[in-house]
């Protein structure tokens, strides 16, 4: 059939018939393509990421540099003597002579990093860790540096980077939240404005979840399962009808995001921390029978921390657990301090290390171990060290980074860095990066501008990168 002057209507569709439908499936194909390529990127990552969750390690009060990861032996010639350097002002102006580390460094494993001896088991993981002697940060006190350690500002009411990365993560169907913070029995000066959302919608807050008992308060059902399910439907029904009404409620549609994700974790949460499903071996190893009360305390939190991994949980924070002494904060008694700190976490962060790479979990688990700031060289009063923001160690290990590397130095008191200066905005920079996303990028508008974790700074720092 050729067309012609009379070709009606209908002759022109069987004609053409193979012409529409070659238009169809180019059209389907694109959007299988269009749909494969939303797929791929559904979890709003801007590249494809090394670490799907970060483990953060958190050391409230500040660890000493020249203590655990820094060693110092031009210390030890001034010990008792004045310090020969200039000093800083510090929080307290109690500054005493020169004071060495109670605690010898040795090198470990094949790349022979050194690590003090307040850290024997943490050691044997030696050719994970990525030690950077050379963060400084720009706040002299801990509630101000805590925020800034937290969100990257120094003030209250901003995102928290556990918030930033369920931001990033956009909307998830998981019976168990983006953000956990598991609360060891210590809040960081500052408060929970450390773990908040901000200007970010309610949903990306934290969940505080406890090392014992049922986890969150309340997250076992009151009520027979049918009656709960008439309850909530009655509930989602009055939601929506709400949400209809208050389309740009922002507030309105976080409460019910809110109480939808509390009803997913009634079923999640029960199961995660029945610890006792787990193998004797393992529970020991992790120090949850140790003799000493905070180590056990500290283990539940780091089993914890990898259940909520294997769970896909992308961002877990572990708080520090009471000692007896102060946190890491030693204004005096350091040698104690620390000591009951170090012996804390010591056990479970190492068998925490060794555990995620026995399962195959921990290159895509980035797990970071940062206070605040440092301490001074010197002494404050005659044992104690006071806060030093001028470098300090931290170090990350697995989701990307190199095993057994040390990026920066400090001086030789190890006082203030004098090679490969880093500040915490970059340290939030490389874990967005490994993570998946441009720090400049992950934005959100508000108040004018658009508003990130880095505010204008920050920089990712290839050199911890393998």
């Amino acid at each position: 059939m050729s067309l012609g002057p009379s070709t009606d209507r209908r002759q022109l569709l069987q004609l053409a018939a193979c012409g529409f439908g070659a238009a169809a499936f180019s059209a389907l194909a694109h959007a299988r393509s269009a749909r494969e390529e939303s797929a791929a990127r559904s979890d709003g990552r801007h590249h494809a990421p090394k670490a799907r969750s970060c483990i953060f390690l958190y050391m409230d009060g500040g660890p000493g540099q020249m203590d655990t990861f820094d060693p110092k032996p031009e210390l030890a010639r001034w010990n008792g003597q004045p310090f020969p350097a200039r000093m800083e002002a510090t929080q307290f102006n109690n500054n005493g002579t020169t004071l060495a580390s109670p605690w010898e460094f040795a090198r470990h494993g094949n790349s022979g990093l050194e690590v003090s001896a307040l850290f024997p088991r943490l050691a044997t993981q030696a050719d994970r860790l990525c030690v950077v002697r050379s963060m400084t940060s720009p706040f002299n006190e801990h509630t101000n540096a805590n925020y800034f350690l937290h969100t990257g500002v120094g003030l209250a009411g901003r995102p928290s980077m556990g918030a930033w990365v369920r931001h990033g993560l956009g909307d998830m169907s998981s019976n168990l939240p983006g953000f956990v913070v598991i609360d060891g029995g210590l809040i960081p000066p500052g408060g929970l404005e450390c773990f908040g959302s901000g200007f970010l919608p309610a949903r990306n807050q934290a969940t505080l979840l406890k090392p014992r008992g049922p986890g969150v308060s309340f997250v076992e059902p009151l009520v027979a399962a049918e009656r709960q399910r008439r309850m909530l439907e009655l509930a989602r029904a009055h939601d929506r009808a709400l949400l209809a009404r208050s389309a740009s409620d922002a507030a309105v549609a976080a409460a019910i995001d809110n109480a939808e994700q509390a009803f997913r974790m009634q079923a999640g949460v029960p199961e995660l921390v029945r610890l006792d499903d787990e193998p004797e071996s393992v529970r020991r190893t992790y120090g949850c029978e140790d003799e000493y009360e905070p180590t056990r305390t500290y283990a539940r939190q780091c089993l914890l921390a990898r259940r909520l991994v294997e769970r896909g949980v992308p961002f877990i924070e572990l708080s520090m657990v009471p000692v007896g002494q102060d946190r890491w904060d030693q204004h005096a008694d350091l040698e104690v301090g620390h000591r009951d700190n170090a012996r804390a976490v010591d056990r479970p962060i190492a068998a925490l290390l060794e555990d995620l790479h026995q399962r195959g979990l921990l290159d895509a688990t980035l797990v970071v171990f940062a206070g605040e700031f440092g301490r001074t060289p010197f002494a404050q009063g005659s044992n104690g060290r006071d806060h030093n923001p001028h470098g300090f160690s931290v170090w990350l290990a697995g989701g990307g980074v190199k095993g057994g590397h040390v990026h920066g130095a400090t001086d030789e008191f190890g006082y203030k860095v004098v090679d490969g200066k880093c500040e915490l905005h970059d340290l939030h920079a490389t874990m967005l990066h490994l993570m998946g996303w441009d720090h400049r990028r992950l934005t959100l508008r508000f108040g004018g501008r658009d508003m990130r974790l880095t505010d204008v700074h920050g920089r990712v720092v290839r050199d911890w990168l393998a």
